[in-house]
């Protein structure tokens, strides 16, 4: 016999607690016909009050300059000074990804001595939303 069973009888345990709690009829409703928790001003305010948490998670922001391919070979003989040719021609566009998934599209601007990048075109959220299918 479990630990657990020897306590079911007993006043005051954890499991009578749990046991009256599980059984005991919730007052408010006792009697009363189903309503909904809430009406829709106060579903609203739970809805923004979701969307505020949503706006703290934090994401990785990547803004790619262009790829290559290379033989492990080549990248093995890479060394100060040498240089890595890439697809993408001078002028052409950066990718800005967002956990990997495109956003924008910018160009390269030099801030206060530091690289910056200034959109100029935003992937729609139609776009997205598609994209992360």
């Amino acid at each position: 016999m479990a630990a657990t069973d020897n306590m079911k009888g007993q006043p005051g345990s954890p499991i009578a607690e749990m046991e009256e709690t599980s059984q005991a009829p919730d007052a408010d409703k006792a009697g009363k016909p189903d309503e909904p928790a809430a009406d829709n001003h106060t579903a609203a305010a739970g809805a923004s009050v979701n969307m505020e948490f949503l706006l703290d998670i934090p994401l990785e922001v990547t803004v790619e300059l262009g790829r290559t391919k290379m033989l492990i070979n080549d990248m093995l003989k890479l060394g100060q000074g040498s240089v890595i040719e890439l697809t993408k021609l001078a002028g052409e566009s950066l990718e800005i990804l967002a956990n990997q998934k495109p956003i924008a599209r910018g160009e390269v601007v030099v801030v206060n001595e530091k690289y910056g990048v200034r959109l100029t075109e935003v992937i729609s959220p139609m776009e997205r939303v598609e994209g992360l299918r």
